[in-house]
């Protein structure tokens, strides 16, 4: 599974309405609103590189509003309870 984390630049009139129509797109787990340099943060899962190009570009990219895209591929993942884990290998309670 490839994991892709869209930042998505978005009219502010449309911030709303655009994020509920990326979210009812297949292959989109979270939309975020957030303050800073972008105006919402999607996460993408795809099984294959090419299925970014058509739901980025293709379907993300024409939600009306939506005015630029920037991706970023996620190679690994970390959290919390994968590093607890690690520290207790060999830990017995």
């Amino acid at each position: 599974m490839i994991t892709a984390i869209v930042l998505i630049q978005v009219e502010a009139d449309a911030i709303p309405d655009a994020a509920q129509a990326i979210a009812d797109i297949e292959g989109v787990g979270e939309v975020y609103s957030c303050a800073g340099d972008v105006d919402l943060i999607a996460t993408v899962k795809v099984s294959a590189h090419e299925e970014l190009a058509d739901l980025i570009p293709g379907r993300i990219g024409k939600v009306p509003g939506v005015l630029d895209t920037v991706t970023h591929i996620a190679f690994r993942s970390y959290s919390r309870a994968d590093t607890e884990s690690a520290f207790a290998i060999g830990v017995e309670d």
